[in-house]
């Protein structure tokens, strides 16, 4: 008697791939994407380079930059010190994220017009964020 094993697995994709009846919707906003463009945008506002804030913040220059780009999820510490080297506080970076993050949930939900619309007031109930 042989046993067959398969390498075969039920994959549920984190995000939905499009179909002719929902069409492609614009991503959802992750939060390292909009913690990273509030520091990017924070230290070009300021003149800055990588390597003078990452040097303030006592970070990798190359971490900071993946930071600031979405692709690492940077610890609370590291935000804190990016945010420091900044002249911010973490309220302030988070505060600022949170606000684009309301500002594109907004314009995700009008593109998605009534077709299963994410409103506020729907089945999840609101949102609120404060300072």
């Amino acid at each position: 008697m042989s046993i067959r094993v398969t390498n075969q697995a039920d994959v549920i994709p984190l995000r939905p791939l499009p179909t002719a009846a929902s069409p492609a919707l614009p991503r959802e906003p992750l939060w390292r994407d909009l913690v990273g463009e509030v520091l990017r945008r924070e230290r070009q506002a300021q003149g800055r380079t990588l390597k003078d804030v990452a040097e303030a913040a006592r970070i990798s220059m190359p971490y900071l930059s993946e930071v600031e780009r979405g692709l690492k999820e940077a610890s609370s510490e590291v935000l804190a010190a990016a945010a420091q080297a900044l002249g911010l506080r973490l309220a302030d970076v988070l505060a600022l994220a949170g606000e684009r993050l309301v500002s594109l949930t907004a314009a995700r939900s009008r593109s998605m017009g009534s077709v299963g619309a994410m409103h506020p007031s729907g089945p999840t109930g609101g949102v609120l964020l404060a300072a």
